[in-house]
C-alpha cells in the first residue's frame, strides 16, 4: 500500500504543528522545514483547514493552528479523509474494473484483508501518539 502524497504532506503538516503547539506557524516555515512544495502545502493546509483540523488565521502574525488537540486526531480517519480510494488493484474499483479473472481470482480477498489489516493497526494511533514533541 501506498499512500498518495497528499496525504503525506497532510500527515507531515499536522505532525509539524503538533510539536509546535505554542506557536502560529505559516506554509512557507513548514515547506522549508520539509522541503516540499509550498503550492502543494497550500492545497493541503486549506482541505485540512476544511475537515476541521486545522485552524487558519490570515494577517500579520497569522498562520496555522491545530484545530484540536493532537490527541483526538485519529490518523486512520485522517487517512480515510485524504486519500482518493484504497483499490489496490483495479479490481476494487466496480466501475472501472475490466480484469478477465476477478469472478475466480482469490488475490482480491487477500489484498482486502492486507488493507483492513493497515487500518487494524492504525486504530487508535493518534497524531499525539506518533508526534515526538
Amino acid at each position: 500500500m501506498r499512500l498518495t502524497q497528499f496525504s503525506d504532506y497532510s500527515l507531515r503538516l499536522l505532525l509539524y504543528l503538533a510539536q509546535h503547539p505554542d506557536e502560529t506557524c505559516t506554509i512557507g516555515d513548514i515547506a522549508q522545514w520539509y522541503g516540499v512544495s509550498k503550492p502543494h502545502l497550500v492545497k493541503v493546509a486549506h482541505n485540512l483547514v476544511k475537515l476541521g483540523y486545522v485552524h487558519s488565521t490570515r494577517g500579520k502574525g497569522g498562520g496555522l493552528r491545530l484545530a484540536k488537540p493532537a490527541e483526538a486526531i485519529e490518523i486512520a480517519a485522517l487517512i480515510k479523509r485524504t486519500e482518493p480510494d484504497f483499490h489496490v488493484v483495479e479490481c476494487f474499483d466496480k466501475v472501472r474494473n475490466t480484469c478477465r479473472v476477478t469472478s475466480s481470482c482469490q488475490l482480491k480477498h487477500v489484498l482486502r484483508d492486507a488493507t483492513a489489516a493497515f487500518f487494524k493497526s492504525l486504530a487508535g494511533k493518534t497524531l499525539a501518539s506518533i508526534a515526538s514533541t
